[in-house]
């Protein structure tokens, strides 16, 4: 964000209270900034730090101080499924478009039932961004309730997906894959996880194109009317797959390919 002169974030989402996705928050606090947090109102309790040292006490601190309102400079929203509001899924007082920004999960129900309360992965937003190039989606490790939750309510996303980032990082993790019937996503990016840990097969046997960011690195898509181009920081990666080192994006990344709504 340096580098290419990007100022403070306009928002910033924690899908859900695990740690692996807060990495580095007090850093991103301190030297980026962003004006709004979106909370589900999920709770879970502070790790034991003690025990679990590969990440920062720090990073929890900065998230309990937002949901807990002792951050000032942030606007935190308690939204979850079915909201409407400016600036994500409504226009704001000025008549301006909103984000097409939409929340999918969780529900009420996801968040007070006791017999999924106790999973965070239940917990955990489901986003769709309503782009030009089709519907992308984003569920951080939304689980089978999750999903089928989603499904039960959202049939205009039923094999109409352009983009899914993969839940749970695309990892084995007990867990049905209706989902991906249901989706059908034209692409699907597979966060970054030991090799070993993830379900390529689930994929693989129903043809769905994937990409991993152990293979590709950072991963940039760009939307542009009705298609979106994917460029990526791996130039062997890009060129083992088809694509075109000679086309790049701001960042300096390469073309890797074009996916059409």
């Amino acid at each position: 964000m340096r580098t290419f002169g990007i100022g403070q974030l306009w928002r910033f989402i924690i899908t859900h209270p695990d740690m692996d996705h807060m990495d580095g928050l007090e850093k991103l606090k301190r030297e980026v900034g962003f004006h709004n947090f979106w909370d589900t109102g999920a709770r879970r309790q502070k790790p034991d730090f003690d025990n679990f040292f590969r990440y920062s006490e720090a990073d929890w601190q900065v998230y309990d101080d937002l949901i807990n309102g002792r951050i000032t400079d942030v606007t935190v929203l308690k939204k979850i499924a079915g909201d409407r509001f400016p600036y994500a899924s409504k226009e704001d007082a000025e008549g301006k478009a909103a984000d097409a920004l939409y929340i999918l999960a969780p529900s009420n129900e996801l968040l007070s039932d006791p017999n999924e309360n106790d999973d965070i992965n239940e917990s955990s937003y489901v986003l769709q961004y309503n782009s030009t190039a089709g519907n992308m989606v984003f569920p951080g490790d939304a689980h089978d309730a999750s999903w089928n939750y989603v499904m039960q309510t959202n049939a205009d996303l039923r094999q109409n997906c352009s983009f899914l980032l993969a839940p749970h990082h695309g990892r084995h993790s007990d867990r049905s894959y209706d989902f991906l019937d249901f989706l059908r996503p034209k692409l699907t990016v597979l966060g970054c996880s030991p090799s070993k840990y993830i379900d390529y097969n689930q994929w693989y046997r129903r043809d769905l194109e994937i990409i991993t960011s152990n293979q590709a690195g950072n991963i940039v898509l760009e939307t542009d009317g009705d298609h979106y181009d994917v460029y990526v920081e791996n130039d062997d990666f890009s060129l083992s797959r088809g694509g075109n080192i000679f086309v790049r994006n701001a960042q300096g990344y390469s073309f890797y390919k074009r996916i059409q709504r």
